[in-house]
């Protein structure tokens, strides 16, 4: 899943660093707009509400799959010919998508959960985005509304995440740094009180006996065993419910992008912060760790998940990243505050074995 959002290099950047406003010798420069300020037209706003509409739904019935204890098998006859062999797996998912949703409504808890699980994740990857596009309207950078991405019914969390584009010149470190960790910190916010949800309202359960096979276990990241902790539960002994695994994925996804690779925040965040060198050797570093990370995960838990992270940095590893206008300006005391705190936030995010298949 991708929260994040693009830097697109503009044409207008060249002319832009030849405007008579701008000082090579003394790095400073005064630009009231990098781009013309447009608004979102109807069109675009129709296809933002869409996409966004369609997500809240992909992801309701993934929470339904998530709360439903046992999902219902369609009853389909033996194919007789290569077309029945060929359609029986399109017919069987729609089959079962359509059962799951039939059992939802005749079973309104399992709908609620789905519901509540759908508004949960939606809200946190709205937050991060949300974060990001102030941030840009605040330095008078053109980025586009929010695209959610959809999944297709029954599929992992139900949406591949959000992502906004950005296509105006990033004109300072600090703006750059600022955009970065907007999203994560905004995000983050709404995960505390969803994961503290996630624990206030969690029924017992009894723990999976230990030779049980067919088992996926969900791991959780530091900020849910200080929950835990603090709230004097054992979490072998509860059922995950739709805000637990709201909260989850949001802080997998959160951790993901905090790292300091390309052009995901935490790539953004090094850039602005320790400058262009850094950034590509962090990069690097961070490639190695999750392939090592991966591996161990593989040989430890038997789970795969981690050889996903490596092949999607190693793609963002392929891409550079974009100049800023500024690269001399410095971040400052209070963005170093901030800088720490992001670290922090990654740290509560972060775990390196997410997932252990018995």
């Amino acid at each position: 899943m991708l929260i994040a959002y693009l830097l697109i290099p503009s044409t207008s950047l060249s002319e832009l660093l030849k405007a008579p406003h701008y000082d090579n010798d003394a790095q400073l420069f005064f630009i009231e707009h990098l781009e013309t300020h447009s608004r979102p037209t109807a069109r675009e706003w129709r296809k933002h509400i869409a996409l966004f509409l369609l997500t809240l739904l992909t992801t309701t019935l993934a929470g339904i799959v998530l709360a439903t204890a046992e999902l219902p098998e369609p009853d389909l006859a033996a194919p007789a010919t290569w077309m029945d062999e060929a359609l029986r797996f399109p017919v069987y998912y729609l089959r079962t998508t359509s059962l799951v949703i039939a059992n939802a409504f005749a079973h309104p808890t399992i709908l609620w959960q789905g519901v509540a699980f759908s508004v949960s994740l939606v809200a946190i990857l709205l937050a991060h985005e949300a974060g990001h596009y102030i941030a840009c309207r605040c330095y008078g950078m053109r980025a586009t509304l929010p695209f959610f991405i959809p999944a297709p019914p029954l599929f992992l969390a139900g949406t591949f995440g959000a992502f906004i584009k950005i296509k105006s010149p990033v004109p300072s470190r600090r703006a750059l740094f600022d955009v970065a960790v907007a999203g994560p910190l905004a995000g983050f916010a709404v995960i505390l009180p969803v994961a503290l949800l996630g624990f206030l309202t969690a029924q017992p359960a009894p723990p999976f006996p230990p030779d049980q096979t067919g088992v996926i276990i969900f791991n959780d990241p530091l900020l849910l065993r200080l929950f835990a902790r603090a709230l004097n539960v054992n979490t072998e002994l509860l059922a995950p419910n739709s805000f637990y695994f709201a909260a989850w994925i949001g802080l997998v996804v959160t951790s993901l992008n905090l790292i300091p690779v390309g052009q995901l925040d935490g790539g953004h965040a090094i850039y602005s912060a320790l400058g262009k060198l850094t950034h590509k050797w962090s990069g690097y570093a961070a490639f190695i760790v999750m392939c090592a990370l991966a591996a161990l995960g593989w040989h430890w838990h038997n789970a795969p998940s981690g050889f996903l992270y490596v092949v999607l940095l190693a793609v963002i590893l392929r891409f550079r990243h974009p100049r800023v206008i500024d690269e001399a300006q410095n971040l400052g005391g209070e963005r170093a505050i901030i800088a720490f705190l992001t670290l922090v936030v990654f740290v509560l995010s972060f775990w390196p074995f997410p997932v252990t298949i018995r």
